[in-house]
């Protein structure tokens, strides 16, 4: 028999006939299961149709693993134009044989008018938990495993959209999840295959999705002996010693002349019932941002312009310096060199939940705007994902936990920030909520500026893959951290 199930869903697209009939014509594929949610028109080469629901809901999936009989499924996940060789596959089959990974998969092309560039994707890790970690267009799983990991773990969920993310996740418990690093394929570019961008997974229509993607996570960590019970969370304890003002508006900065005046101006328009001061910390800018802050500072005494001594930090060592200051007040925090708050009650609303919940970080919600301050797509971000009850898990799952943050000083001062420019805020949030609670603000505090000199604006495939890699590091340690916890409890 030969090694290779495929499974794909129906396009009706000119390329799906090409592609089915070039993987049917390889000498590798035994079967093809055309996953559809009607009856199409004849034409499938050596193809049967299964006509269900989503191809990761449990319907589909039982329904496929019940019938399988080759040693591998090879899922096409996106929808799109792949164009795999017969050697490719016999390469697969061969690493998997050797490497007894319960899931692999490889680098590929990017084909695009005709011009083929490399698509390196990262190594799996223990914490490549996000949902949609990038995997490229083709999964190849090990029968056995698959088989192996729903007998030792449980069948798949009651789920429409997170079945094969459970499938994943129970496999690689006792399986290795292999990353071949060559480009074994190519996708090709057609009309409309056109990425959901960087905020789709908390667009409100992912709702239903976003939910069973968390129920599967939850249950994955307590079968690996991560999650943390709901429980009552460490108390922040109020301490007796003095701080200069109640609250602090951090600010990082290098190289921001075009918008820093606007930041610093939005912090000195706050309107409070307690005493505030501004810190930024420059971090040695050389495009006149120094003089501007100078001269701000020269106007309002409440602006503490900062220089370090040091001149090898990033935004995580800049916000150290800031929360060490002398002058940093009892709550300090965020707004981005090139952001602003949404109006002048943002700071009064954030030091309320800090001093009225017993809350060592408070985080609200933001909107997406141009650099002229309109609105634009997909507009507020509030991460309504999160529970009281299960956000300190389901943080380990998803890539960002929102703006503007705030921190009780006293307890960040005991955790402190990575000295690196992307992540920082993340890690500290999973250390933070490891212990403690987390409040909420679901309206819009803040602007977040999108615009071409953002830190993560038109990132490079390795860009974009180095800074998903250190979060994947960041949630490994942190995952490590807390199965140690339940190991002592």
């Amino acid at each position: 028999m030969l090694p290779f199930t495929v499974v794909v869903s129906y396009s009706p697209e000119p390329f799906f006939t090409k592609m089915l009939s070039s993987l049917a014509d390889s000498g590798l594929v035994e079967d093809m299961v055309i996953v559809s949610g009607e009856r199409v028109g004849p034409g499938i080469p050596r193809g049967r149709l299964l006509v269900a629901g989503p191809l990761s809901s449990r319907e589909t999936l039982m329904a496929i693993l019940q019938d399988i009989r080759t040693d591998y499924l090879l899922f096409l996940t996106q929808g799109r134009h792949v164009s795999v060789e017969q050697e490719a596959l016999k390469r697969i089959v061969a690493v998997a044989e050797t490497t007894r990974a319960g899931l692999i998969y490889t680098d590929f092309y990017d084909v695009t008018g005709g011009e083929k560039t490399p698509h390196p994707l990262n190594d799996y890790q223990p914490g490549s938990v996000r949902d949609d970690f990038d995997f490229g267009a083709v999964m190849v799983f090990s029968v056995s495993a698959l088989q192996r990991a729903l007998a030792m773990y449980g069948p798949i969920p009651p789920v429409r959209h997170a079945g094969l993310y459970d499938l994943r996740l129970k496999v690689s418990i006792d399986h290795p999840v292999y990353h071949l690093g060559e480009p074994l394929y190519a996708v090709i570019e057609t009309d409309g295959t056109v990425g959901e961008g960087l905020f789709a997974y908390v667009d409100p229509r992912h709702a239903d999705s976003q939910k069973e993607m968390e129920t599967v996570f939850t249950d994955y960590l307590k079968k690996i002996g991560a999650c943390l019970p709901p429980g009552r969370p460490r108390a922040v304890e109020r301490t007796a010693q003095p701080f200069p003002v109640e609250a602090s508006v951090i600010i990082p900065v290098r190289n921001r002349k075009k918008t820093i005046a606007d930041a610093v101006r939005s912090a000195l328009s706050q309107e409070t019932d307690f005493p505030f001061n501004i810190i930024v910390v420059d971090n040695h800018s050389n495009d006149g941002t120094t003089a501007i802050l100078s001269r701000l500072s020269g106007e309002y005494p409440v602006l503490r312009h900062i220089i370090p001594e040091r001149a090898d930090l990033a935004i995580g060592g800049c916000w150290n310096e800031a929360i060490h200051s002398q002058a940093c007040g009892r709550y300090a925090v965020q707004l981005d060199s090139d952001d602003l708050y949404s109006s002048p009650h943002t700071l009064q609303e954030i030091a309320d939940m800090l001093r009225r919940g017993n809350h060592a970080m408070v985080i609200g919600s933001y909107t997406i705007v141009n650099f002229d301050l309109k609105e634009i797509p997909p507009g507020l971000i509030d991460h309504r994902e999160w529970t009281d009850e299960n956000g300190h898990n389901n943080a380990l799952r998803v890539n960002g936990l929102g703006a503007p943050r705030a921190f009780d000083t006293q307890v960040i001062r005991g955790i402190g920030f990575l000295n690196v420019g992307y992540g920082e805020d993340y890690a500290a949030a999973l250390r933070i909520c490891r212990e403690y609670r987390i409040g909420r603000i679901y309206e819009s505090l803040y602007l977040c500026r999108r615009w071409s000199d953002n830190t993560d604006a038109s990132l490079s495939i390795e860009g974009t893959n180095r800074n998903n890699a250190f979060k994947d590091t960041i949630r490994t340690d942190e995952i490590a951290a807390r199965k140690a916890i339940n190991a002592g409890a």
